[in-house]
């Protein structure tokens, strides 16, 4: 059974060989997941962050704005990269076919907010799942290729079919914050009634007002879920 596996997977990287994040090039040598000249290309987010959030703040302080001025439904949040530094890269795991991407960027996570995940002892993670319209164009979600792959580097357990996207919403880009909250409304249901997880670590691409999450985590929360936090892969910057 191990050497049909090895064999599979070795099959399965000739057809579809590993490529780099960064400049899509296919990777030449073996266990790696990026370039090595297209190492340091994704800044990370470093501080000052937002402590609620994980903004990027640019002019120091404890919040951004918009968590100072309102609320979240989750407790806190934190993104590993400046969404400006990646947004080729993402853009190419989610609408490019390049679900291969997950892998590495889920490792990065691990090492970069592994102490953040493991330090609010999740019971698992949740990944912010897709409408079953855009799962069938997509044919995988870029939110459960990340926590696959964080999980696998942290321990903690995933929890795909707890929650379920209900309403094909609109892209965000396009809507105001009041639209958005709209938009996002009852998009959510949980597969259960009765959620025995009480701490859950909700995972993303891209944190930008946090609509989504926080209906997410509003969703979780009718259920019996105590605490939500967020991770994505990256998040915009804040003033």
């Amino acid at each position: 059974m191990k050497y049909f596996k090895i064999v599979g997977a070795f099959l399965l990287r000739l057809l579809f060989p590993l490529r780099c994040p960064v400049c899509d090039e296919i990777l030449r040598r073996p266990g790696e997941g990026i370039c090595r000249e297209c190492r340091g290309t994704f800044r990370p987010i470093s501080k000052p962050w937002c402590l609620r959030c994980g903004k990027q703040l640019l002019q120091g302080g404890m919040y951004c704005r918009e968590c100072a001025e309102g609320e979240h439904v989750f407790v806190r949040g934190r993104s590993l990269y400046q969404y400006d530094s990646c947004a080729e890269a993402i853009y190419r795991f989610k609408y490019g076919g390049r679900r291969e991407y997950g892998d590495y960027f889920g490792q990065e996570i691990a090492v970069g907010l592994g102490d953040f995940i493991r330090g609010v002892s999740p019971d698992a993670l949740v990944p912010i799942p897709l409408h079953k319209k855009r799962f069938r164009k997509r044919g995988y979600n870029q939110a459960k290729a990340l926590a696959v792959a964080v999980s696998r580097y942290t321990g903690v357990p995933v929890e795909n079919n707890l929650l379920v996207r209900v309403k094909n919403t609109r892209p965000l880009k396009q809507l105001n914050p009041k639209e958005r909250q709209n938009n996002l409304k009852k998009a959510f249901k949980l597969t259960e009634n009765d959620v025995k997880l009480k701490t859950i670590v909700l995972i993303d691409d891209i944190y930008t007002s946090g609509s989504t999450v926080d209906e997410a985590a509003r969703t979780l929360k009718t259920g019996g879920v105590k605490d939500v936090y967020v991770v994505t892969l990256a998040g915009g910057k804040a003033w």
